[in-house]
């Protein structure tokens, strides 16, 4: 059923505005506190012009240190306007705000990278499928956007910045609108998968497998939302530890944090039988972009699961690349899976490993992994995976960087989750 969202005492706000003749004068300035209505067209937005990337900019530098503030006003007067769609969101707001914000200035970061912000906003468009988004729910949101971001812009607010913020989000929304529709053609928003083997690995951390009652196509490297049946509506992400299997199963490293209600469950309640929930797989992470034939793994704590799915992939593909793996944990006791990768490497004389403590006097490699990198490189004829805690591979980036790696050859997903997910 789709909720009736276009109300006549409001004035809502188009998914794809029209965009400005080029060269046009600026539109001039006032005080516009709430989001004018415009007509929809037939066809897609042209790119923001430079000035409208800096007014969109400049606005944001403004709201930024009530940014808080600006979500908390926002949820309010888009449950308050439209109540029907409370049901879609957790009860607990607190780390939905937060994310939104996130992706919030993730978009913003992009708005001068067409390509790269088509792409993040198609992977919000299909991730967004599993809590029922519809396209009417878009004006909604955008129109409670714009009138959080004119109240607390206050006096820098104007009709010019308005407009640059309506093309904007229309943008975002055409994109995101259009890949939902794609991708419902193609496959379900959801898929219903069983719990069929689970063991502790100690340190807070259990492997869980399931397996999907549909079939699920991803690949190495990408990772997977999850509800439980605890937590409606509540949905984590974790990467998948293997590449495809012939059985469809899907394992996950999960562990358990302060306050994480579905990592929590995970850990310590689920068991075999249970039914989870799994979104669409996202991610670009994925062997596909490599260029060179030398491969650098990087890994933190249970960031070695996409890690270890990619290094399956190479097995499966032949082991046509080179693989140096550098594991990293600030004890011994939490340097997590070395055992089972030591292993694979003895099955496989293409891959090396190396693992690092940074907090600990023990035999073998000290120091930090971004240190440990820096130490062993240079790595520039190398593509690089790295995953693990967002200062680890922001950090081992900045090194490898540095030491010459392209950052094109660098390969991470964002540390940006979709605006819907909680933990």
């Amino acid at each position: 059923m789709r909720f009736r969202l276009n109300r006549p005492a409001r004035p809502t706000f188009a998914p794809t505005p029209p965009p400005a003749p080029e060269g046009s004068p600026p539109t001039p300035t006032g005080t516009a506190r709430e989001p004018q209505p415009q007509q929809q067209p037939e066809t897609a937005a042209a790119p923001l012009s430079d000035h409208e990337i800096a007014l969109i900019r400049a606005s944001v530098s403004v709201v930024e240190p009530l940014a808080a503030d600006m979500t908390v006003y926002f949820y309010a007067i888009l449950f308050a306007r439209y109540p029907e769609v409370r049901p879609m969101f957790p009860p607990g707001m607190d780390t939905q705000r937060g994310r939104l914000l996130r992706a919030l200035l993730r978009i913003v970061d992009l708005v001068d990278d067409p390509g790269h912000l088509v792409r993040f906003c198609e992977h919000l468009g299909r991730d967004h499928r599993k809590f029922g988004t519809l396209a009417a729910h878009f004006p909604a949101v955008g129109e409670c956007l714009l009138a959080s971001l004119a109240r607390y812009a206050g006096p820098a607010w104007t009709e010019d910045i308005a407009a640059a913020w309506t093309k904007a989000y229309g943008v975002v929304a055409q994109v995101m609108i259009g890949a939902a529709e794609e991708d419902e053609r193609v496959r379900p928003a959801v898929w219903p998968a069983t719990v069929v083997h689970r063991v502790s690995r100690g340190h807070g951390i259990a492997e869980i497998t399931v397996r999907p009652h549909l079939p699920y196509e991803y690949s190495a490297g990408q990772y997977v939302s999850l509800e439980t049946p605890w937590f409606p509506k509540q949905w984590r992400y974790y990467s998948a530890a293997n590449a495809p299997r012939a059985d469809g199963t899907l394992t996950f490293h999960v562990r358990a944090v302060a306050d994480g209600a579905v990592s929590g469950a995970l850990v310590h309640r689920a068991v075999v039988g249970d039914v989870l929930r799994l979104g669409a797989p996202m991610g670009d992470m994925v062997l596909d972009t490599a260029v060179h034939s030398d491969l650098l793994c990087v890994a933190g704590g249970t960031g070695l699961a996409p890690i270890r799915a990619l290094i399956e992939d190479v097995a499966q593909r032949g082991g046509h690349h080179q693989v140096d793996l550098f594991l990293g944990a600030r004890t011994g006791a939490e340097l997590y899976g070395v055992n089972d990768m030591l292993r694979m490497a003895q099955r496989h004389h293409w891959l090396t490993i190396r693992g690092a403590v940074s907090d600990e006097h023990i035999p073998g490699i000290r120091g930090s992994l971004p240190e440990v990198l820096a130490e062993y490189g240079p790595w520039h004829q190398h593509d690089v995976f790295l995953s693990g805690p967002a200062a680890m591979v922001v950090s081992a980036g900045e090194r490898l960087t540095l030491g010459g790696t392209l950052p094109e050859h660098i390969h991470h997903d964002p540390f940006e989750t979709p605006v819907l997910s909680t933990p």
